[in-house]
This record gives C-alpha cells, sequence and structure tokens, in this order.
C-alpha cells in the first residue's frame, strides 16, 4: 500500500443520500479546507475520481482521509442504568438484547459518558447514564471495504451520526447556548432523535418511521399510479410538496412528541429548535416541515465562527451551500475538541 508524498488530507462523510468531501491542506488542525465536494452516496466512481483527481497520485495510491459512515443498523442510544449491576458482567449485554433487540456478539460496541464523549468509567459507582454506539461488527469490515476500493484511506472510522453530536454540543457551547434542540437524522426506514444541549446528549430514541412511510401519502395525495412513480417525483425536486407536509410527517410527528413531552415534563425545559442534517437536498425542506409542525423554529447555524475556532479555515474561494445545517456532519469529523464540563465531573 502506498501513500502519495506531502499527501492532502481528506475529509469524506458518506451518508444514506450524500457523500461531502473536503480536501485539506493537512489532516490535522490547524488547516485550510481548500476545496469541497458533494456528490451522490451511490455514485462511487464519481467519488474515486474527485479523490485521486485531487491528491494527484498512482492507481495503486490512496488518500489518508477521516471518514465518518452511517450503516443502517447502527447503535445510538442513552441509557439509565441499575448502579447495582453495572460490576455485572452480563448486565451490558442484557440491555443489548433485552432492551436494544441486538445480537451483542455480531456488534462493536462503545459505552460513552453522554457528557463529553469519554469512556464509560464502570468503576465510578454514582454514574448510571451513559451513552452506548456501535454497528455491526460485518459492517466494519465492509465499510472499509468499499472506502479502500473507491481510493480512500480510512485513517479514522467514525459514526457519522456520533461525530456530529459531538460537533453540534461543541457549537452549542461556542453559542454559549441554554437550550436544548431536537436532532434528526431521517433515513429511509428509521430516523434516529437525539435531545442535545450544551452539556451533552440528554435523550435518544430510534424511531421505526422514515422517508418511505411518507410515499405512499404522497401517492395518495397525489393519485399517483403507484409508489415507484410517487418516490421519484418525491425526490426529484420539481413539485412544491409543502402544502401536504402536515401529512407526510403525521407518523413521525406523533412519535417525536411522546419522546419530546417527556422530555420537557422531566426537565422543565423546552425544545427551542430542530435540525435535521442527513437528508438530501432536494428534500431539504422537510426540516422547516417538521419544525413547524413541533412549533418550534428550525435550527440555523452560523458554521464559519466556530470553525475558526477549531483552527480551520475556508480558503478563498469556498463557500458552503445552503443550508449550511447539511455540512454539519463533515465539520464535526474534522474537528478536535472535548465538550469542556467541570474536571469534577469528567
Amino acid at each position: 500500500m502506498f501513500f502519495a508524498k506531502k499527501s492532502k488530507g481528506f475529509c469524506v462523510e458518506i451518508g444514506e443520500h450524500a457523500a461531502l468531501m473536503a480536501r485539506m491542506s493537512r489532516l490535522d488542525a490547524p488547516f485550510i479546507v481548500e476545496e469541497l465536494k458533494e456528490l451522490p452516496a451511490s455514485d462511487t466512481a464519481g467519488i474515486t475520481a474527485w479523490v485521486k483527481g485531487n491528491e494527484g497520485k498512482s492507481s495503486t495510491g490512496y488518500a489518508m482521509s477521516i471518514c465518518g459512515v452511517y450503516p443502517p443498523k447502527r447503535l445510538l442510544r442513552h441509557h439509565t442504568l441499575d448502579l447495582k449491576r453495572v460490576k455485572d458482567p452480563a448486565y451490558f449485554n442484557e440491555i443489548y438484547s433485552q432492551q436494544f433487540r441486538i445480537e451483542p456478539d455480531k456488534y462493536t460496541i462503545r459505552a460513552l459518558n453522554p457528557e463529553d464523549g469519554g469512556d464509560y468509567d464502570s468503576t465510578k459507582t454514582t454514574q448510571k447514564e451513559v451513552f452506548f454506539c456501535g454497528l455491526p461488527s460485518d459492517d466494519v469490515n465492509s465499510l472499509q471495504d468499499s472506502l479502500l476500493e473507491m481510493g480512500v484511506y480510512p485513517e479514522r472510522l467514525e459514526l457519522g451520526t456520533l461525530a456530529t453530536l459531538g460537533g453540534l454540543v461543541s457549537y452549542l457551547k461556542f453559542k454559549q447556548s441554554k437550550t436544548p434542540i431536537l436532532v434528526l437524522e431521517i433515513g429511509e426506514e428509521t430516523t434516529h432523535s437525539f435531545i442535545i444541549s450544551a452539556e451533552g446528549v440528554d435523550i435518544s430514541r430510534p424511531i421505526a418511521s422514515g422517508v418511505a412511510a411518507m410515499i405512499p401519502v404522497v401517492q395518495k395525495e397525489l393519485g399517483l399510479k403507484d409508489e415507484e412513480s410517487a418516490r421519484k417525483l418525491f425526490y426529484s425536486n420539481t413539485f412544491d410538496f409543502t402544502s401536504m407536509g402536515g401529512a407526510l410527517v403525521k407518523k413521525l410527528l406523533k412519535e417525536l412528541q411522546s419522546s419530546i413531552g417527556f422530555y420537557e415534563v422531566n426537565t422543565g425545559q423546552s425544545i427551542g429548535g430542530v435540525i435535521c442534517n442527513q437528508l438530501p437536498a432536494s428534500l431539504s425542506w422537510l426540516g422547516t416541515t417538521m419544525a413547524s409542525a413541533l412549533g418550534v423554529a428550525p435550527v440555523k447555524l452560523d458554521l464559519i465562527p466556530w470553525l475558526e475556532s477549531l483552527n480551520i479555515k475556508l480558503a478563498d474561494g469556498v463557500t458552503l451551500s445552503q443550508p449550511e445545517e447539511r455540512w454539519i456532519g463533515l465539520f464535526s469529523l474534522m474537528g478536535t475538541y472535548q465538550n469542556a464540563v467541570p474536571d469534577e465531573k469528567k
């Protein structure tokens, strides 16, 4: 395996719909983002051509990259532990199988501190909140293989969701925001929902409803002959669906309202906004629709000042296509930061 001399740094985020990529002057901050590129996640040939063309290397070379991925069966769950059982070797596997309905021996899982993202310390018997994250072990190998086939060497491979949550917590702290927000990753079959604040991840919940559940509604509302026609129109960005937005998100909204209600009753805090960061550009209006249905404002990010605080700058001529929120995952992968919490809590 050969690496190009004077290699640039790359950051690659491959989501369900889009691949967002950046070429940096180097891999570690401080650095300058020299180019941003967006391609369909399915365009592996285009991704390969862009990476190799930018690196200027032979066909046997690889671009050293920070990579974020969104496997469909990713695990991201905030959980409250029974402290009396934390030291029981079988306890965590019991949570995975009974609470999360997964086969623990087929997953690679880490337990993290939901405040700062550090590793959960089971020897601290007073710490009952934990954030579990992971993915099927087979996915680790297949994802790495697919990246290598595109000329991308994953110097660091992360769950994109986890990086995004860390970046948003850092952003809220940078903005000195006291208001919690709702983060939604609306996928094809599943929506991952989180309530976060500057203090960390407060609630997480996967909801078995995504874009696929909206397609039959589109078909019915527009009187289309089949779901495939409805799907093509829905993703085409040639029709204004905002008038039927309420009907499209009705099922998802019902599930979210129960989570938000539980959170607000237990904390006394109200959600201040919602951000949907994994939608394709053609469906970016869904974020506004969801915010309106929930009676809150869409979160609008101002990324440049935050990036500069992380020693990341954009080269002249490099701009973020709108809405900026779509880039939070990619830049969260680049950042090196830790959610500042009091030393006694670390």
